[in-house]
């Protein structure tokens, strides 16, 4: 008879280390070693070396019987194991030691929550000891027993028995040499872990110098305390009895099933007999509602069982989400924002996978953290919600008008559709002046200094309003006006966005007429530019939320620090910045300003706050502007102007 040893673990998890391995010794025995180690890395590794090295020359490599060297290796196991603990450089351990000696006997013990189960004739047991409460992290017994043919046996640093029953622990025994794969997979479904170990006892003759297998009933002889003290004959077909898994025997097996099959055929002959056949058939119907019973009775078990499971597991992460909470308060109120925003963001993950749980347990107190947690991200992230004040309508002066964007200098000036001008006084909209009478206006942007608005149309020509009377504009470039996204000026330069071209050209604003264009950018990726604004530097926004800062032509760094989400400019269309001021992003999607410091020559702009623009009169919002003193912000929707003050 043969015997094979098989090792292997599921996934690790933080601060736990998974260790098996198996041995043959001098004398040709099978030993199998798991561990695993509560610990940092490196403390576990040197545990792992440490216990490798005594097992080693303690057990493979020393002479005598099997359980005697077994027990000193135990003992040097343990008094490492006690220091380690001691001095702290590991938390705890559980482990599993066993060796087969060449009379096929099986000594194997345990420490802390590891456990060994036994599968014979179709049933599992457990043979090492279990103890309830806090397990010790110490080998205390030695469970000692001949295997027989086609035994399997089973280690685990962990309780099988919360991931399977012993019936499938017994089920899965059947396939051989997938045996470890099977429990590998369950228990990671499960999302537990283990260091695990099988043991296959194959059958066959007896090998020359091997003592005759034993009868079924006296497998495991006796267990030992780790001083040898005898804990009397306890066989394994005893402990089992106590447990309530008896294994059956052949000669037990055989009378039940000559017994079951006298009662069919008795069964079946009362079924073709006219007097006894309304018995048979009461006898029939008592099988089904008992049958269907015990169905329901195992269904609502163990419903019931996963019900509890989850509850529990639930509770917990209830519990947790709850510290987190609470934790995230503490690092606010300690400076820590990017620290408070990763726990908040952690604890709204959990929370909503409380939500989406199909028992439905709980959903009413998750919304409740949710709401929690929102209104904690927004306290700390500075987001203001509001309704703005709703500003003059432009369907008063033209009702099919839809607002294009804004056109000012220090105030707001006018206000301008796909062919118009609207000239604000106060918050009084003038009659519209007709600026393309053909084309359709692309973006306008007022030039200070001649005190005039520039006018861009979709047919690449530009047009100025000068005194109230639109003129198209020429360019000294024969080629004509280069097609562009956006436009600004400063001092008496024009600049044309063009990402096609991944390049911002440069117009002079000569007495009646632009000169040649010249190209500014230098160095700068430009591809999905959306917008961009100047204040001696170009940033341009870009379709994803990445700004580019551009210095005489040349990229500059550029980055957003303590920004509440990893991507807060993802979905903004425009950007807007007065001289030394802050930055202003317009995001449509989300309805709201994103407000950043400007970090100076070192490109780190800080996140500042953010308005979200609430209430039935906000509709897409189009373009912002914000008054010379930073302390108005104006929006545009479809259809009409909102002002919001600014908190400073």
């Amino acid at each position: 008879m043969d015997v094979t040893v098989q090792t292997g673990m599921t996934k690790s998890t933080k601060g736990v280390t998974l260790v098996a391995l198996s041995f043959v010794s001098s004398l040709k025995e099978q030993v199998c070693l798991l561990l695993e180690i509560e610990a940092d890395t490196s403390e576990a590794k040197t545990t792992e070396k440490e216990c490798i090295t005594i097992v080693e020359h303690a057990l493979l490599e020393t002479e005598g019987g099997a359980a005697e060297r077994l027990d000193g290796t135990l003992k040097e196991l343990n008094g490492l194991l006690k220091g380690l603990i001691l001095s702290k450089a590991i938390e705890g351990v559980h482990a599993i030691l066993a060796i087969v000696d060449r009379d096929l006997t099986l000594h194997v013990s345990h420490a802390g929550s590891a456990e060994a189960y036994i599968v014979r004739s179709g049933a599992a047991s457990q043979i090492t000891e279990y103890t309830r409460g806090k397990p010790v992290p110490a080998f205390v017994h030695i469970a000692s027993g001949r295997l027989e043919a086609r035994d399997s046996v089973v280690f685990s640093t962990q309780r099988l028995l919360r991931a399977v029953t012993p019936a499938q622990l017994a089920q899965h025994a059947q396939r051989g040499d997938q045996l470890l794969d099977e429990l590998t997979n369950t228990l990671e479904a499960e999302r537990e872990h283990a260091a695990l170990g099988v043991l296959h006892a194959s059958g066959g003759q007896t090998k020359i110098g091997e003592a005759p297998t034993r009868p079924a009933g006296r497998a495991l002889a006796s267990r030992r305390d780790r001083r040898g003290r005898s804990w009397g004959a306890m066989t394994i077909v005893a402990k089992l009895g106590e447990r309530g898994r008896a294994i059956l025997s052949l000669d037990v097996f055989r009378r039940f099933w000559e017994k079951t099959s006298d009662w069919t055929a008795g069964f079946f002959a009362d079924l073709g007999n006219p007097k006894r056949k309304r018995r048979a058939h009461l006898l029939i119907v008592a099988g089904a509602i008992g049958v269907f019973i015990l169905l329901w009775v195992i269904v609502n078990l163990s419903t019931s069982t996963e019900r509890g499971k989850t509850k529990a597991e639930l509770t917990q992460l209830m519990e947790q989400i709850d510290q987190e909470v609470r934790t995230a308060e503490n690092r606010q109120l300690s400076g820590d924002i990017d620290g408070a925003n990763l726990v908040l963001d952690r604890a709204q993950e959990e929370a909503q996978q409380v939500m989406n749980n199909d028992s439905g347990l709980f959903r009413r107190e998750a919304l409740d953290l949710l709401d929690r947690i929102r209104t904690k991200k927004e306290e700390i992230n500075h987001i203001v919600r509001l309704s703005p004040r709703p500003g003059p309508n432009i369907t008063s002066k033209n009702a099919s008008a839809v607002l294009e964007g804004i056109v000012g200098t220090a105030n707001i000036e006018a206000l301008y559709d796909k062919a118009n001008l609207y000239r604000l006084l106060n918050t009084i909209i003038e009659d519209p002046v007709q600026i393309a009478s053909q084309g359709i206006i692309t973006d306008a942007v007022a030039l200070e200094r001649y005190q005039t608005v520039v006018f861009q149309l979709a047919d690449n020509s530009i047009i100025e309003n000068i005194g109230g009377q639109p003129t198209t504009m020429k360019t000294e470039d024969p080629a004509g006006w280069i097609s562009g996204k956006d436009m600004k000026t400063y001092l008496r330069f024009l600049y044309l966005l063009s990402p096609e071209n991944n390049q911002i050209y440069k117009y002079e604003r000569l007495s009646n007429r632009y000169g040649a264009p010249a190209e500014y950018n230098v160095n700068g990726k430009l591809e999905g530019a959306l917008d961009m604004t100047i204040d001696q530097a170009i940033y341009v926004l870009k379709r994803g939320g990445e700004v580019v800062k551009l210095f005489r032509g040349e990229v500059q760094p550029f980055m957003i620090l303590h920004a509440p989400e990893q991507k807060i400019l993802s979905t903004a269309t425009k950007v807007f910045k007065l001289a030394g001021g802050d930055f202003y992003f317009l995001d449509p999607t989300g309805s709201r300003v994103i407000v950043v410091a400007d970090g100076g020559s070192t490109g780190e702009a800080s996140y500042k706050t953010q308005y979200v623009l609430e209430g039935d009169q906000v509709g897409t919002l189009k373009d912002l502007f914000v008054d010379a003193d930073e302390t108005r912000l104006y929006v545009i929707d479809e259809k009409r102007l909102h002002e919001v003050d600014l908190v400073k």
